[in-house]
C-alpha cells in the first residue's frame, strides 16, 4: 500500500470511531431567539420537538435577571422554587438529559413561573439514536488513551 492509501485508511477509522458520537445528540436552545424570558409560551416551542437521552437543553438569559430549577411535577405545577443551591445561575446553562421520562423546569425568580409562564415540561425519550449517559472522566481517559495507541499501533505499521 502506498503512504497516500495507509492516511486515508487511518483517516476513515478515526472518523468511523469519532464522527457517530459528534452527531447523535442535539442542542436545542430553550426559547431559541427568545431565549429563557418571561412571556414566552415554552410548551408551543416544545411542542414539536422530539428530544432524546443525550441531547442537551441551553437556557441563555440575563444574569441575576432569571434562573433555572429542575423540578418535579408538583412543583412545576405550584411553581415551588427548590433551595437556591440547586439553581442554575450562570445565563448560559447546558443541562443534559440522561434518563428517558418527563423533565421539568421553571425560574425561580420572584414570581416569574406563577404570573409569567417561565415554566417548561419536556418527555425525554429512549429513542434507538440517543447515545449512553456520559462516560466518567476516568473512562474517558481510558478511551482516549486506547485511541491514541492505536494509532501509533497503526503508524508503526504503516511505516
Amino acid at each position: 500500500m502506498t503512504t497516500f492509501n495507509h492516511l486515508v485508511l487511518v483517516f476513515a477509522i478515526l472518523v468511523a470511531v469519532l464522527f457517530p458520537s459528534t452527531i447523535m445528540a442535539t442542542e436545542y436552545v430553550v426559547g431559541d431567539a427568545s431565549g429563557w424570558t418571561i412571556n414566552y409560551d415554552y410548551q408551543v416551542w416544545a411542542e414539536n420537538k422530539v428530544f432524546y437521552v443525550g441531547d442537551k437543553l441551553v437556557f441563555k438569559y440575563l444574569v441575576n435577571v432569571h434562573n433555572v430549577y429542575k423540578v418535579n411535577a408538583s412543583s412545576f405545577a405550584t411553581c415551588t422554587v427548590p433551595p437556591p443551591s440547586t439553581g442554575l445561575t450562570s445565563g448560559n446553562d447546558v443541562v443534559t438529559l440522561v434518563a428517558p421520562g418527563k423533565k421539568w423546569y421553571i425560574c425561580g425568580v420572584e414570581e416569574h413561573c406563577a404570573d409569567f409562564n417561565q415554566k417548561l415540561v419536556i418527555d425525554v425519550q429512549q429513542g434507538s439514536m440517543s447515545p449512553a449517559p456520559a462516560p466518567s472522566s476516568a473512562t474517558k481517559f481510558v478511551s482516549k488513551t486506547f485511541m491514541v495507541i492505536i494509532f501509533v499501533l497503526i503508524m508503526i505499521v504503516m511505516f
